[in-house]
């Protein structure tokens, strides 16, 4: 298994999914650098009244528990992340081919229907995917927006070892 193929499967979907991945990763991401401030990590502020009242010596370590400092790294890494899913799927709003022009020059080609918004079709080892062709992010190599109609028979191309990873082939049409 190619491990650019990999990254690329893994890029494809905030990607393919641009405008639901705005919304989402928009709003987490303010929720998730809230959670890594500090003194937000769990226990912080119960711990505080604690000392305060002197029911817990100032200092001391709590018993059991995650420590807060590792909370807190894995919601900034969580917020990195959603940033980068944000970054990325305005991209492909934006119609840029981030991961179109890869699988279309690595990519196994095949013949496909599309039925509205999905597409369907086999791969070389016979399985068959009918996946999502969003309407705000069309998987659509060379010129992403060429228009293709909504129902009939296109030539895609699919990663072999990720046939989610797939794109329309915007430069030939079966015969």
């Amino acid at each position: 298994m190619n491990p650019m193929d990999t990254l690329i499967w893994l890029v494809n979907f905030p990607v393919s999914h641009g405008y639901a991945m705005v919304f989402i990763a928009g709003f987490s991401i303010l929720g998730l650098f809230a959670m890594s401030a500090r003194g937000t990590a769990p226990g912080g502020r119960l711990r505080s009244i604690r000392e305060r009242e002197g029911l817990l010596a100032p200092g001391a370590s709590p018993k059991g528990g995650i420590p807060r400092g590792l909370v807190r790294i894995v919601f900034r890494v969580l917020a990195v992340v959603m940033l980068g899913s944000l970054v990325l799927g305005i991209l492909g709003l934006t119609g840029i081919p981030v991961t179109r022009a890869y699988i279309y020059e690595n990519g196994r080609p095949t013949t496909a229907t599309i039925d509205g918004d999905w597409v369907t079709f086999s791969t070389a080892e016979g399985v068959e995917y009918t996946l999502e062709n969003n309407f705000f992010t069309p998987s659509v190599h060379p010129g992403g927006y060429t228009s293709i109609s909504s129902t009939g028979n296109v030539v895609v191309r699919y990663l072999p070892s990720h046939p989610q990873a797939y794109v329309i082939d915007g430069s030939q049409q079966p015969r």
